[in-house]
């Protein structure tokens, strides 16, 4: 269940669903009974304020106070506004309810040891203020766990802005599919605990949607996982070069180039100018070393055709001889991993980058050189995907909600990785996995997916005291765990 819906799409859904046969009531009862088994499987039955707005989620918020009243929690219930201007079927759901609604105010949260915030959902396109930020503030004050309908209010269900206001909840519940404000920051961060519930959307309706953004899962990619054959040798893996930076900045290269080669490339040279020869030399074994003086050496180098994947960025400094290997690297059509320095080497020249690429391309920038290479505005899934379609390459935009984009729409938003990763040289060590992964042929958009769930994962399987050097070495658990194809 790795699509993920844009509010629009959802919907979509909702109308697909009731076009076949299922009432818009119908639809509306099986959600707040859901969030209702939610929150009694995580809390059980406690004294519970339910906060309704004047919509639909709102609705959901009568079902929710019903169904928990009936389960012998005691629920007090306020709604913003007056119950006899709400319309269709938060109307009929209100009228379920007995005693009359209290008013929308931090009073009515007297007593409660719960808060369900069903006040607005996923497509609210205001500030909360006034009274339902007060409420919504007071609720945070008094350290009352929160659990949100669809999406805490306040949190934009596409894009995960705040608007206005929006508050912690220790438990969010939404409907059919997660949307992709439940997983980009900072409506991530604000909701809690996610569950999804199955109301009763038939899955053949996401065959008429079509959704081209999904949760960075091993599902998305593992059908195009490289698996070595029996009979394989090492150049049917693919040989990743890795460009060094001079002496002194030629770590990251070494990082890189160990991550592809335990990823799973059959060889791995690090190509390296003269002056880091001797610390490359000292600290490299299965990886290869070859000097490279100029670019003309360096093209020279990459002409072996077995040579299929090349990684440039990582320490090597921003002058004229980068952009002049990066240019040879995407004339020779070799697969390419541009980071770091590489990216911001063409902060002024982008256009002639972007003309370049022609073969297999994945750019990992960080947001500070994303910014330098590209203009674009909007959610960080908006901003990635408009990158992908001008550069002709995938681009992986790294953060805690790591976003890839291909050019032709499609995205993933990646949720695995821990805090641990905010380390010098692990974002190295995600171009060296990008790097093994082309090598080996898998497509650039399935491979910086793989890269970057493989990434999450190896930092989490080893845990709090992370350094970039643990991650390649905690990624044959990962492997050996991941499901198969």
């Amino acid at each position: 269940m790795t699509e993920l819906l844009s509010v629009a799409e959802m919907y979509r859904a909702d109308r697909a669903a009731m076009a076949a046969g299922v009432a818009g009531l119908e639809l509306m009862e099986r959600a707040g009974a859901g969030v209702a088994a939610a929150v009694l499987d995580r809390f059980g039955a406690r004294p519970t304020a339910v906060l309704c707005g004047p919509g639909n989620n709102g609705g959901d918020g009568f079902v929710v106070a019903r169904h928990l009243k009936a389960a012998g929690a005691k629920v007090r219930l306020a709604l913003l506004g007056e119950r006899g201007k709400l319309r269709g079927d938060a109307a009929a759901m209100a009228r379920k309810w007995r005693p009359r609604p209290l008013p929308l105010t931090p009073a009515a949260l007297d007593g409660a040891e719960l808060v369900v915030d069903a006040v607005f959902g996923a497509g609210l396109a205001r500030p909360v203020d006034g009274v339902v930020r007060d409420t919504l503030a007071a609720a945070v004050e008094r350290r009352l766990p929160i659990i949100a309908v669809d999406t805490p209010s306040g949190v934009h269900g596409d894009t995960g802005a705040v608007l206005g206001y929006a508050p912690p909840a220790a438990l969010t519940v939404s409907f059919f599919r997660p949307k992709t404000g439940h997983l980009l920051y900072p409506g991530r961060g604000l909701c809690g605990e996610l569950r999804i519930v199955d109301i009763g959307i038939a899955e053949a309706v996401l065959v008429d949607i079509g959704p081209r953004t999904w949760a960075n899962e091993p599902e998305l990619w593992r059908g195009t996982w490289p698996v070595p054959p029996p009979d394989g040798h090492k150049y049917q893996r693919g040989h990743a070069v890795v460009l060094s930076g001079r002496r002194g900045k030629s770590g990251a290269a070494r990082l890189a180039a160990r991550a592809a080669l335990r990823v799973g490339a059959g060889l791995v040279t690090v190509a390296s100018p003269p002056s880091a020869l001797a610390e490359n030399a000292a600290q490299l074994t299965a990886v290869m070393i070859e000097r490279w003086r100029d670019t003309k050496e360096f093209r020279r180098l990459l002409s072996d055709p077995r040579r299929n994947a090349v990684l440039l960025g990582p320490g090597a400094g921003v002058d004229r001889t980068l952009r002049d290997n990066v240019r040879a690297a995407l004339a020779l059509g070799k697969a390419v991993v541009l980071d770091a320095d590489a990216l911001t080497a063409f902060q002024h020249a982008r256009k002639g980058l972007f003309r370049a690429i022609a073969a297999p391309c994945i750019l990992t920038p960080h947001e500070g050189e994303f910014a330098r290479l590209f203009r674009h505005r909007g959610s960080k899934l908006e901003r990635a995907r408009r990158a992908a379609a001008a550069c002709g390459a995938v681009v992986l935009l790294k953060g805690a909600d790591t976003v890839i984009a291909a050019p032709d729409g499609r995205a993933a938003i990646n949720r695995n990785a821990p805090p641990e990763l905010a380390t010098a040289g692990a974002g190295d060590v995600l171009a060296g996995f990008c790097l093994g992964l082309l090598a080996q042929g898998m497509p650039p958009f399935e491979a910086a997916a793989a890269a970057c769930w493989l990434h999450g994962a190896a930092a989490r399987a080893f845990g709090p005291g992370l350094i970039a050097e643990d991650l390649a070495e905690c990624l044959p658990k990962v492997l050996r765990d991941l499901p198969a194809n």
